[in-house]
């Protein structure tokens, strides 16, 4: 029997993708030691712009600072448009696009995986896409049972995202005494935030159908 030893991911072709690039070097000991405070003028940016502020509940997987219900992404008229009009408005796919890769670098600094700090407009270490849909192949009416079909996810990223906390501890204190952040650490907070992002892919941001995978891999 002949055996595919490099078999297909789950998330492969998703159209959702996350990649941060790795900290190969000794990490700034000074700005993660205060990196909790660090953090408050770009996250208050972040905040005008989302209308939002710190969420432990659903989105456990980077305790990122998101305006999913509230103002920051266009959520409710993308649901109104796509059940109505059948269409995704490209400028409001750049602005979910653009706000999302912000709250990416912003949650991405918060939990030491890079010590440059986020820049507004930048791409910098986190690369992260996002496929424009054709609204023509989209269901009609998915976008008004997506948030009732995510539950199962969002138990599982519940407890992912208590796991992360952990590690983020973990890191922390790995960092101030070695300067490095441990890959197989940094591997498992990447895997918690890509899951993350397929679910809001998938339920808020609505660029597409299909279901994303219980999985950490790429």
């Amino acid at each position: 029997m002949v055996t595919n030893s490099n078999p297909v991911s789950p998330n492969a072709g998703y159209p959702a993708t996350l990649v941060i690039d790795y900290p190969d070097r000794n990490l700034n000991r000074l700005t993660s030691f205060f990196r909790i405070f660090a953090i408050i003028p770009i996250a208050i940016i972040l905040a005008l712009l989302t209308d939002a502020s710190w969420s432990w509940g659903s989105h456990m997987e980077g305790w990122r600072i998101t305006g999913m219900a509230a103002g920051g992404l266009l959520f409710l008229p993308l649901v109104l448009t796509i059940l109505f009009r059948k269409k995704y408005p490209k400028w409001w796919y750049d602005w979910n696009l653009a706000i999302t890769r912000f709250s990416y670098r912003v949650t991405s600094y918060f939990l030491l995986l890079r010590d440059e700090y986020p820049a507004i407009e930048e791409e910098q270490a986190i690369h992260l896409e996002l496929t424009y849909p054709d609204a023509a192949k989209l269901g009609r009416g998915w976008p008004l049972i997506k948030w009732f079909l995510v539950i199962p996810h969002i138990i599982v990223l519940f407890f992912l995202g208590i796991a992360a906390f952990v590690v983020w501890v973990i890191a922390w204190f790995a960092i101030l005494f070695t300067g490095r952040y441990p890959k197989s650490l940094f591997d498992f907070t990447i895997g918690v935030m890509r899951w993350g992002l397929r679910v809001d892919a998938y339920a808020i941001l609505l660029i597409t159908d299909k279901y994303p995978a219980f999985s950490l891999k790429p």
